[in-house]
């Protein structure tokens, strides 16, 4: 497919093509969030499984000070892309 072809039906049909951005940015927010839980609740796990975690009541301290702040840009970003997809989303329904 040729991209004037791919440019004509962006044009034609502006509402589809604004959401099918909003439903990529959705799922991109989405596993990111995601992947990220299953790696906090992994590292979780592997800690506890090797003896290195005493008290399992405060998860947060089991963490170093970067890997918290990777794991907040991690949530922060994946909460940004899921509202950028509600916002494509409904600016589509007004095209």
């Amino acid at each position: 497919m040729s991209l004037q072809v791919l440019w004509a039906v962006l044009l034609a049909h502006p509402a589809q093509s604004l959401n099918a951005l909003a439903l990529f940015f959705g799922l991109a927010g989405s596993w990111l969030l995601l992947a990220t839980r299953v790696r906090e609740q992994r590292a979780v796990a592997r800690l506890s499984a090797g003896g290195a975690a005493k008290d399992m009541a405060d998860e947060v301290c089991v963490f170093d000070a970067p890997t918290q702040r990777l794991n907040r840009f991690f949530f922060r970003f994946g909460f940004v892309s899921l509202a950028m997809s509600l916002a494509l989303s409904w600016g589509s329904t007004q095209l």
